[in-house]
Parts: structure tokens; C-alpha cells; sequence
């Protein structure tokens, strides 16, 4: 059995060991916290159906099989089957349903058995054609001109049939490419586009934060993200740094925005003028989530900065309103201000003689080999006295 379908009990692992099982098809996996009920297998005969990476469905189990989670099932396809593994079973798969949004019976197929070694067999074969057919089928869309990219194949268990995934700008003519296709591999052709942000949970992969990417594990609905998102948390407006392995904005830069604009409604606005005895003094940066702000007594650059608590800043700007001072942005009155420095009096302006001075003494002694630790040195140069 491929280790695409080979899937292991979780028993001992989180709430429920009925409620886990691992391997490739748990991308987007549920726990299913409702599996120890008595009667949840009862409730409802539906049951999820996840197939190659994020593509599930659900079926009716008419047979009332003993189906478990984890168990691989041929379930009804049109036309033929499709081999699939189980993902969840009872109120839970009913829930999950509701929220994929089925609204007629017709569209939920039925559930035939657990598949078999012939089955299996016949999966096999078909997914060992995928990556040749999606190699070819790049070259007879280049070929017709199409502007298009075909990201990823998927076989249907039996064999019948081939799901092609491709991302496009815009609108695409693409029946003149399913008739030959079809006439190229003698299956059924369907298409689906996909956008970039799906074909990278597709291809799956590492991000910068070191863990695999949200859209190939856990994501299954994409937000627009936009540069606003990257503002509010004072993020460079970087297109390398922001982007994802999809060349779009990282999706996680919307996990925390929220959070960084209830903060930010603390922090005092930041055209506000700070005036102090010492002068007056700008919005240089602030670090939102720890509720601090450095000012600048220059508008363009960091000159003499400062960084307070949000609350002093409120504190200072409350008592400008009224007319008043205080000394220093610092509560505890310390001036701020650099005191004047004369240059000229900060060091000799003969320091680097006495340096040049001791280079040359050296240099005459180790030219003329002078000095206690020579032993063979002669002591009277001019007389040449032993």
C-alpha cells in the first residue's frame, strides 16, 4: 500500500484517540471531538471523504458499513469511483457539511465499500501518471498559446477520469487544449482554476518563521491581505520580505493586525507636538504592543531621542493644552537636552605626536638591534669598544 494511503490509530494522543489519526491526507484534519458520544455513529449516516491534498466531499453510507476514521473507501464519482480516506463520521461530518454549503441531496453521492487490493491496485497505477500528465500538459498548452500555468494533476481512483488545476490571469479558451488532452491520455478532462495562495498549499513548503506553511496544513478559506495590514504594525513596506512563497502577501500578516489596532488606539496621535522647556519634540517610532513612543527633536532625523510610556506622552500633551511645560519628556524631570560640548577641548591636539614619536623609536631599535634583549648587541655603535 502506498504511504499516500497508509494511516495509523492516534489512540493516547489529545482528548480522544478516535477523534486523531495521522498521515498525508491530514492537512486538514478536524478533530473530532464528538467521537466518543454512544450514539454519534447513529446520529447521521454521513461521512467526510478527503482525497489528494485539500479536496474532500461527503457521502451517504446506505450500506451502514462499520466506518471509522482513517479507513480508505471507494466512494460514488461521475462517472466511476474514487478512492478516498475518511476523515469524519456521525454529527460532526453533518456540521461540516452544512458549512461547505450543500443545499441538495442530489449533490451528496453515496459511499460503495471499503476499498480493496484491487482498488488499490488501480489507484496505484493512476497516481503514478500524474506527474508525466501535468509535464505534457504544460508543453500542449505552450504550444497552443495558451496563458495559462498547469500547476498540479489529479487522477480519479479509478483511472477514468483527470482533474487539472491551473492558475490564469484572466479568462482562458481552453477547449481546443481538453481536446487534446482527452485524445492524449484517453480519460475524462475537467478543469479547475486555482489561485496562487492554493497552488502554493498544494506544492506545501517551509515559511520564514521555520514551520510548514499555514495554507498547506490548517488554512482552508483565503483573506484578502492587504498593505494596510503591514502598517499598522509598523512593518517595512518591503515586497520581498512581505511576500509569500506564492509571490502574494504573507496570510499572516492578518493574524495579529487586529490586535495591533486596539493597541494603537491607546497611543497618542502622531502629528502631536510634544513641548517641553527643553524644546519642542516629534513622532520618531513606537513600539505598539509594549505601549512605548520615542520622540525626536528633529522632524527628519533621530536627534536626541527619546523613548517614554504612551501615559507620559498623554500626561505632556493634557498639559500643553492648558499652557504648561514640564522640563523634560522624562517623568522625573531629567533634562533631555545634550549639554554644549567644546570640541576643541576634548582632547590634546598634540595626542597623535607622541604617538608617531614612540613609532619611531622602535623602528631605530629594531634597525639597530638595540636593546636588553639582544644579547649580541654592540653597546658603543661609533666606538666599536667590546
Amino acid at each position: 500500500m502506498s504511504e499516500e494511503l497508509t494511516y495509523k490509530s492516534g489512540a493516547g494522543r489529545g482528548l480522544s484517540g478516535k477523534g486523531w489519526h495521522v498521515g498525508h491526507y491530514c492537512q486538514h484534519n478536524v478533530f473530532d471531538y464528538l467521537a466518543d458520544l454512544p450514539d454519534n455513529q447513529e446520529v447521521t449516516d454521513l461521512v467526510e471523504v478527503q482525497f489528494k491534498n485539500t479536496r474532500k466531499g461527503y457521502y451517504h453510507n446506505i450500506n451502514h458499513l462499520e466506518i471509522k476514521k482513517g479507513d480508505c473507501v471507494a466512494v460514488e464519482a461521475s462517472p466511476g469511483h474514487d478512492i478516498g480516506i475518511v476523515t469524519l463520521t456521525g454529527r460532526l461530518a453533518q456540521m461540516q457539511m452544512l458549512k461547505a454549503r450543500l443545499r441538495s441531496e442530489d449533490e451528496i453521492k453515496r459511499l460503495y465499500r471499503i476499498a480493496t487490493d484491487a482498488d488499490l491496485e488501480k489507484y496505484e497505477a493512476a497516481k503514478k501518471r500524474e506527474h508525466k500528465t501535468m509535464i505534457e500538459s504544460r508543453q500542449y498548452a505552450k504550444d497552443l498559446g495558451l496563458e495559462m500555468k498547469i500547476g498540479d494533476v489529479e487522477y480519479q481512483g479509478d483511472g477514468g477520469k483527470a482533474i487539472f488545476y491551473y492558475i490564469a490571469e484572466g479568462r482562458v479558451d481552453f477547449r481546443q487544449l481538453i481536446k487534446v488532452l482527452a485524445e492524449a491520455f484517453h480519460v475524462r478532462i475537467e478543469m479547475k482554476q486555482i489561485g496562487a495562495r492554493q497552488e502554493a498549499g498544494r506544492i506545501g513548503g517551509f515559511g520564514p518563521c521555520g514551520r510548514e506553511l499555514c495554507c498547506a496544513t490548517w488554512m482552508k478559506n483565503f483573506q484578502s491581505v492587504g498593505t494596510a495590514a503591514a502598517r499598522f504594525q509598523d512593518l517595512t513596506l518591503n515586497s520581498q520580505k512581505l511576500a509569500g512563497q506564492c509571490a502574494k502577501l504573507k496570510c499572516c500578516m492578518n493574524y495579529e493586525v487586529d490586535q495591533y489596532m486596539e493597541a494603537s488606539r491607546k497611543l497618542p496621535p502622531k502629528d502631536a507636538v510634544l513641548s517641553t522647556q527643553d524644546g519642542d519634540f516629534y513622532w520618531f517610532k513606537a513600539d505598539i504592543l509594549a505601549e512605548k513612543i520615542s520622540y525626536s527633536s528633529d522632524k527628519r532625523l533621530a536627534v536626541n531621542v527619546t523613548t517614554i510610556p504612551a501615559e507620559r506622552a498623554w500626561e505632556i500633551i493634557n498639559m500643553n493644552k492648558k499652557g504648561e511645560k514640564p522640563r523634560s519628556l522624562e517623568k522625573d524631570g531629567k533634562s533631555t537636552a545634550p549639554k554644549p560640548v567644546d570640541l576643541a577641548t576634548q582632547e590634546d591636539l598634540h595626542r597623535f605626536d607622541d604617538v608617531l614619536k614612540s613609532k619611531r623609536k622602535k623602528k631605530k631599535k629594531k634597525k639597530h638591534g638595540t636593546g636588553q634583549n639582544n644579547p649580541n648587541a654592540n653597546p658603543h655603535p661609533d666606538t666599536g669598544a667590546q
